[in-house]
């Protein structure tokens, strides 16, 4: 028998994801980490460095990929939407869990902000959901566009050497084309430009920031 969350139940469950993604416990769907088995060089120190910084802003990009999909599975009016929202979060997991374990290996660590971009793509998430589903998925699959154009940026200028940083972002890109094909194919909405240009400010901003931070 399916259970009906009432609002208190839906702000429990948004308070305990909400900490499983920023404690790196968040839900996953269990798939091999891709650099598993993949080896190659050793880097330099500069090299190191600049990849962390990538991997630091691809784990910020996951936590507000989470974020978001959570706000929207907890708004939204449609049980199919909501179950895709939360299957789409799950997968999200995987990235956020596979790009801790790269920054562990690069000896970095996550960006120290991630609260903070938790709890705006929340919000976001929220916003887009109260507009209605087909809205909601619209942003999703602008999301997705987006992010798959910031990889294939990161895959231009991760250092050669870094293999498994470029097989785990690759596996990512993946994943991110079929979560913005699945949003179209369920009657996602085209954005107007206005909003997708304030989105890819905001990325940017995010992105100078998380290098550092």
């Amino acid at each position: 028998m399916q259970r009906h969350y009432n609002l208190f139940d839906k702000f429990c469950l948004s308070i305990d994801q909400a900490v499983r993604a920023l404690t790196g416990h968040t839900q996953t769907s269990g798939r091999i980490y891709p650099a598993k088995h993949i080896q190659g060089p050793e880097l330099t120190e500069a090299e190191r460095k600049h990849a962390a910084a990538l991997m630091r802003i691809n784990h910020a990009g996951e936590i507000c990929a989470q974020a978001l999909y959570h706000g929207q599975a907890a708004i939204s009016r449609c049980k199919e939407v909501q179950q895709k929202m939360q299957n789409a979060a799950a997968e999200e997991g995987d990235h956020l869990a596979w790009c801790q374990k790269r920054l562990e290996e690069l000896s970095s660590h996550p960006s120290y902000l991630n609260p903070l971009w938790y709890g705006g793509s929340f919000c976001i998430g929220l916003l887009a959901g109260m507009i209605g589903d087909d809205w909601s998925l619209g942003f999703v699959a602008e999301t997705e566009r987006q992010v798959i154009r910031h990889l294939e940026g990161h895959l231009q200028t991760l250092p050669t050497a870094d293999l498994r940083s470029h097989h785990i972002l690759k596996q990512m890109e993946q994943d991110e084309a079929h979560h913005r094909d699945e949003a179209v194919a369920c009657g996602a909405r085209e954005l107007p430009n206005v909003i997708k240009q304030g989105m890819a400010l905001t990325a940017k901003i995010m992105v100078k920031i998380a290098y550092w931070v």
